[in-house]
């Protein structure tokens, strides 16, 4: 069976199951819900079983704790407006001449700074791509602030 949510936590990996038959029940009556009435009863009877189970006191691990939840389905959401193709090539081009830049500073003590642009370059390069917006006549535009450690590789985009 394969899990649904990616990776089972830690230590129900661990534990062996003692009754297989009953577990391939439980997911063949799953199934066959997600087959017969869809998709949606199925889940909603998960989430119906989980709260049963913690109004009981059974100890559950949560799968998900965030308090930011996507109000847009993913059905309602745009096409990506880029071309991911090219703009993958220039987050690739950028890291490496960001890369470049922190090398031959290293000796300044600099080199760090090149995991924190890495770790975002695809936040900063979505948003110069697609949503940070230049002075226009008027003199709005956005101003950003950008991490002081990113800097190498907001430069090496120059």
């Amino acid at each position: 069976m394969s899990d649904p949510v990616g990776k089972l936590p830690s230590e129900l990996d661990q534990l062996p199951d003692r009754d297989t038959e009953e577990t391939a029940e439980w997911a063949a009556s799953l199934d066959a819900v997600a087959k017969a009435a869809g998709t949606r009863r199925a889940e909603y009877l998960l989430r119906r079983t989980l709260q049963h189970a913690e109004a009981a006191g059974l100890a559950l691990p949560k799968l998900l704790e965030t308090d930011y939840v996507n109000t847009i389905p993913t059905s309602a959401e745009p096409e990506f407006p880029g071309d991911m193709e090219m703009e993958a090539k220039i987050t690739a081009w950028n890291r490496w001449n960001a890369a470049a830049m922190v090398t031959r500073g290293s000796k300044y003590g600099v080199g760090g700074h090149i995991a924190t642009f890495a770790s975002a370059a695809w936040l900063y390069e979505t948003g110069f791509q697609h949503f940070f917006r230049g002075k226009e006549a008027d003199g709005s535009g956005d101003q950003l602030y950008i991490q002081g450690h990113a800097s190498p590789g907001i430069y090496a985009r120059a």
